[in-house]
């Protein structure tokens, strides 16, 4: 193919709409020198061509002439032959750069315009700056080339956007003694990929008032952008009506639905696409992809069903618009529908696809299906690896999270920040320090320290693993900190109760960081009296004092420093209800002053409590003896469909503890072993068996006690206890032995309780030894309670005079109980 017939294809006038494609290649090319310049100095040139022979290129312009007929014009082919003028412009160095120039030089000479379109289609795969300006200047020397010129400007513009420099390709545009509508939609739609689209827009109107009538592709370059208006988007509709471009192809409608899609004119976008005449593949992808964001999954699926069964060859994309949208795990079976259909239409190992499967599977937490889709797909990015990584990180599965990072990095893959994020997180949660110092080594080796989000991720877990040293070095090397860094190095300061908390705050404020509701809720954890009312008054001036989390620190920082006046008073200065956790807050002040009627009247103020504020209104009214209201209070909260809590079952098991209730306690059990709560709370497991044993039901107490997974010494205690209650003295005697055969150290409460159980058995000798033991080998002094338990064991075993030494040898005076049990059996003894 000859030149002329390369540049008419190229640059037709037909195509005047199309801008020219985009390339990936980044390769820079050295600036042309001035002609006569380069020619002067091509004999201090000591290196030669590594590729390109002089010859070639020599040839091919001596045999080639546009003055005489006879002779051949020079053609694609010749550059092709002579290995192209793209690859020597690639393989440039000094010399060829002199070579270019001859060759420049003598295209100049014969103004050959058609052969300076072939250079500028050869140049169009390198992205450089110099190259372009080069060629533009060239251009200008050449001066005007009839019927070629405006094509050549036309590149020239699309090279200058190419490489970013949209201000050159203005001044070319301004500069132009004529245009066409390519050069117009070339410059808007750089604008619009910019985001300028003010400019976009002034420029668009020009072209109207011009007398350019726009295409459907200058309205498609408009609608993409992200930042036109809606009214914009609007009269661009209406135009494209007008004007016939919205019949002409799918062009302008499927970027009429993007614009509504992304102002959430939902209702416009399906009409839009109902009313389209001609869809492309891309369109309904778009509308898949639309209904998934937008949670319209039901209906995505009926539409990729439709487009399915229109016998369309599918894409890539329109897998991945579909499973963006399958969020829970009813949504799984449809997923793996979706997996077989990939493989059958040939996009099982695309990556893309692939990525958005798994992303699928983990959202339905079918972490098996994860596994096996990882194992069977042969080719893995670091996306792929970054989503699984995570999702067993957000499963609470962080040391396999580690080893997937680990078999990651054998198998030479670059972790990006996401990798390292996830990877610190799952240290974090185990609390590691080896294994999180050795990640930090790798993010040093990655270059990855001074990242703000890398570098946070790694502050926040030396903190957490308490090492303030480790993590304030991690913060200095932060290059651009944010407003989350600083916060979480202050929380790791107040957690330590530092006052280096509010050091940090001060110094944030003097660099210009405006400091958030985190950023007061960390610093007020730990601040002391001194710091407290300014710290309140900076919450007023920035205007957070009615953020909940901060009106919660403040009410907690009052109450922790003593000051419980002032925190009361948040009451009574606002005028609305509280927000949930600073009414909570300021309940629970009111329950344990013992101040019930207050904690009710708050929280019943609340329009939406949660299971706390409900927690705690029970709790007030079984303090306050109001029992029936903590049984109807818990009916009402269940018929609410407030979950109940451990806390919860704790109040109202230990009321009924109290009323020996068997028939509520029972059915309560029966509610926590559906909730799963059973096994795992031990609190929860102590009350039960309290319960259980205060009924005389020991067998259901030992059930409980032997169904405990983690047994503490409350837990032996309160099954001592029932023993002891029940009348098996014996049997409470030998679990308090094997109690501490299991290497727990009995407490004041659990001595209490077993010798409790000797007295109420008569264990006289038993009682006794453990009594004596009190101080040697456990190390608890004796209390009145102790001292109650074994005089009356010993009075109602007739040892008066021993009954009588140990209240001789009591280290305070004898309460009236004591006194009672002594004189009782003293009676008795003179009756008998």
């Amino acid at each position: 193919m000859e030149a002329s017939d390369t540049a008419t294809t190229i640059f037709d006038e037909s195509n005047k709409e199309n801008v020219p494609p985009t390339c990936d290649n980044n390769k820079g090319m050295t600036p042309i020198p001035h002609t006569t310049t380069a020619l002067k100095n091509k004999k201090g040139c000591n290196r030669k061509p590594k590729r390109v022979p002089l010859a070639d290129i020599t040839n091919l312009f001596n045999n080639s002439t546009t003055t005489r007929p006879h002779q051949r014009q020079i053609g694609v082919s010749d550059l092709r032959r002579t290995h192209t003028i793209h690859r020597s412009v690639l393989e440039l160095d000094h010399c060829h750069t002199t070579f270019v120039c001859f060759a420049i030089k003598r295209v100049h000479v014969f103004r050959h315009g058609k052969l300076l379109l072939n250079l500028l289609e050869a140049c169009s795969s390198i992205r450089s700056l110099a190259t372009t300006k080069c060629l533009h200047a060239l251009s200008i020397t050449m001066g005007p080339i009839p019927k070629q010129s405006i094509f050549i400007h036309n590149n020239i513009i699309y090279s200058y956007i190419s490489v970013g420099e949209v201000l050159h390709a203005r001044k070319v545009f301004d500069a132009l003694p004529q245009r066409t509508v390519v050069s117009y939609n070339t410059l808007i739609t750089a604008y619009c990929r910019r985001g300028d689209v003010d400019d976009a827009w002034n420029l668009f109107w020009h072209m109207r008032g011009s007398g350019f009538v726009p295409t459907q592709y200058t309205l498609s370059g408009l609608l993409s952008c992200e930042l036109l208006g809606l009214s914009q988007g609007f009269q661009l509709q209406a135009l494209s009506i007008k004007d016939g471009l919205y019949d002409v192809d799918a062009f302008v409608g499927t970027a009429l639905l993007g614009m509504f899609g992304r102002h959430g004119c939902l209702d416009e976008a399906f009409w839009v696409f109902d009313d389209m005449p001609h869809k492309s593949l891309v369109t309904w992808n778009s509308m898949l992809s639309l209904l998934a964001r937008n949670g319209f999954v039901e209906d995505c699926k009926v539409l990729f069903r439709e487009l399915v069964g229109m016998g369309v060859s599918l894409s890539e994309g329109s897998f991945v618009a579909v499973l963006s949208g399958l969020v829970d795990s009813e949504d799984l079976e449809y997923g793996e529908q979706m997996h077989g259909l990939m493989v059958k239409c040939g996009f099982g190992c695309e990556i893309t696809a692939v990525n958005s499967l798994i992303y699928v599977y983990v959202r339905c937490k079918a972490m098996f299906l994860v596994g096996r889709l990882f194992e069977e797909v042969p080719i893995q990015n670091v996306v792929s690896w970054n989503t699984i990584i995570d999702a067993l990180v957000k499963s609470e599965s962080p040391k396999m999270a580690l080893e997937l990072f680990l078999n990651m990095s054998g198998r030479g893959l670059m972790p990006s920040q996401a990798t390292f994020v996830a990877v610190i997180d799952s240290c974090t949660s185990l609390r590691n320090s080896a294994c999180g110092e050795s990640v930090h080594g790798k993010v040093i080796r990655s270059g990855f320290e001074s990242d703000v989000i890398v570098g946070t991720a790694l502050l926040d877990f030396y903190a957490k693993c308490d090492d303030l040293s480790s993590a304030h070095k991690c913060f200095d090397q932060i290059e651009e900190k944010n407003v989350v860094s600083w916060n979480a190095l202050i929380l790791g300061y107040s957690n330590i109760c530092s006052s280096t908390s509010v050091l940090l705050l001060q110094e944030m404020l003097q660099l210009g960081y405006s400091p958030n509701e985190f950023s007061f809720s960390a610093v007020l954890k730990s601040s002391s009296i001194s710091d407290l009312h300014q710290l309140h008054g900076l919450v007023i001036r920035t205007g957070y004092e009615s953020y909940e989390y901060v009106l919660s620190s403040l009410v907690m920082a009052y109450t922790r420093n003593g000051f419980i006046n002032e925190a009361l008073s948040f009451v009574k200065e606002f005028n609305n209800p509280l927000p949930v956790i600073p009414s909570n807050i300021i309940a629970g002040i009111y329950n344990r002053t013992c101040q019930y009627h207050e904690t009710i009247k708050l929280l019943s103020l609340l329009e939406k409590p949660d299971v706390v504020s409900w927690n705690i209104v029970i709790s007030a009214c079984a303090r306050s003896n109001n029992y029936n209201e903590v049984f109807e209070l818990f009916k009402h909260m269940h018929s609410a469909s407030i979950h109940p809590d451990s806390y919860t079952f704790m109040s109202v098991l230990c009321v009924c503890t109290k009323f020996c209730r068997l028939d509520l306690g029972s059915s309560l059990h029966g509610l926590i072993i559906k909730t799963n709560l059973s096994n795992c709370d031990t609190f929860l497991c102590n009350v039960l068996i309290d319960m259980y044993g205060n009924c005389g039901r020991i067998d259901s107490s030992v059930k409980v006690f032997e169904e405990t997974t983690y047994k503490n010494v409350i837990t032996w205690t309160a099954l001592i206890n029932a023993f002891g209650l029940n009348g098996y003295a014996h049997e409470a005697v030998k679990r308090f032995q094997n109690m501490e055969l299991m290497g727990l150290k009995p407490d004041a409460l659990a001595l209490r309780a077993v010798l409790s159980s000797c007295r109420y058995g008569g264990l006289v000798r038993e009682g006794m030894g453990i009594f004596r033991q009190m101080g040697t080998n456990y190390g608890i002094p004796p209390e009145l309670d102790h001292y109650h338990c074994i005089v009356d064991l010993l009075a109602k075993s007739g040892l008066i005079k021993e009954a009588e030494k140990i209240i001789a040898s009591m280290p305070f005076p004898p309460n009236t109980n004591i006194w009672r049990s002594f004189l009782e059996g003293y009676k008795r003894q003179e009756f008998a």
